[in-house]
């Protein structure tokens, strides 16, 4: 099996400015992100367990699950997708067939991290890592369950909040041998930590931004000039997206309508255009029954 988003995604971490990708809990996040212009989309794990199940990051997503949406954003749009495969459900041989299957469901980047299992969010307290060595055989499995070569691996370390930044660094080259094709220092705590990944490791790379984390923010171009090739929001959608719930509920519970908060929402036809409803108003009248009379030649 190939996939043509495979090539496009390493083509736009290949480019001269750096990869800006949002996440996206759900198909309708993903399709507002498209609509706004990103490139890519990332599933994003702690999105989805927000989302889906209303309970915190701390490894809760079954692997069923994850590929059940990972179809939904892939059927929803056409952009390279990104997912979020935590720690890969297990040990190597768990991490071969959720390569496999996320691969089948629409992935062309799949993400694993050296968490011990159950995992945490990368900016909790409480983290632990597995062996490196453990970690590398996981890098291994992925890569050979691979059916596209140009299917990309995310080697993500949390080492820094565990055992300091220089193991984290030490973690990533390993994972380079390994083969992984992309590496992710999570939860670096200053610029000068930031600017150290940059310089230290081998490319392309990635940094998650993360409002109210541990890491600094810095605008996509100065990441860009520090080495790093794409640069991850994975939760801002989602937590615009709860604010402005909440707004709305809270004027509708406290006065009995949505009247005066009408211009916190997108309009009933930006709603029916965002999920595509022209598109499939367009299939029910070609697959209509009689069909539409045709001209015989």
């Amino acid at each position: 099996m190939t996939d043509a988003r495979n090539a496009r995604l390493r083509e736009l971490l290949a480019a001269a400015s750096p990869l800006v990708v949002p996440g996206a809990a759900d198909a309708l996040s993903a399709r507002v992100a498209v609509a706004a212009g990103f490139e890519a989309v990332y599933l994003t794990g702690a999105g989805l367990t927000n989302s889906y199940l209303g309970a915190p990051d701390v490894g809760l997503v079954s692997l069923s699950q994850l590929a059940d949406h990972t179809e939904a954003l892939r059927l929803a749009v056409d952009v390279p997708l990104i997912v979020d495969a935590d720690t890969g459900f297990g040990g190597p041989l768990n991490v071969h067939r959720a390569v496999q299957v996320l691969e089948r469901r629409g992935a062309n980047a799949i993400q694993l991290e050296d968490q011990t299992f159950p995992k945490r969010c990368g900016h909790f307290e409480g983290k632990q890592v597995i062996p490196a060595a453990d970690m590398v055989a996981k890098i291994h499995a992925a890569l050979d369950a691979r059916d596209d070569d140009r299917l990309t691996i995310i080697a993500r370390t949390d080492a820094r909040a565990v055992h300091g930044l220089a193991e984290a660094l030490d973690r990533a080259h390993a994972y380079h041998e390994a083969g992984a094709d992309v590496l992710f220092v999570e939860a670096p705590q200053a610029v000068e930590e930031i600017a150290r990944i940059g310089a230290s490791l081998p490319g392309p790379l990635l940094v998650n931004m993360v409002e109210g984390g541990r890491t600094p923010l810095l605008p996509a171009d100065r990441l860009g000039a520090l080495g790093f090739s794409c640069v991850l929001y994975a939760n801002a959608a989602l937590r615009a997206a709860v604010y402005g719930m909440r707004g709305v509920l809270t004027h509708l519970r406290k006065h009995g309508t949505t009247e005066e908060v009408q211009a916190q929402m997108i309009s009933w036809q930006e709603r029916q255009d965002l999920v595509g409803k022209p598109a499939f108003d367009e299939l029910e009248e070609r697959y209509a029954s009689p069909p539409p009379n045709r001209t015989s030649a």
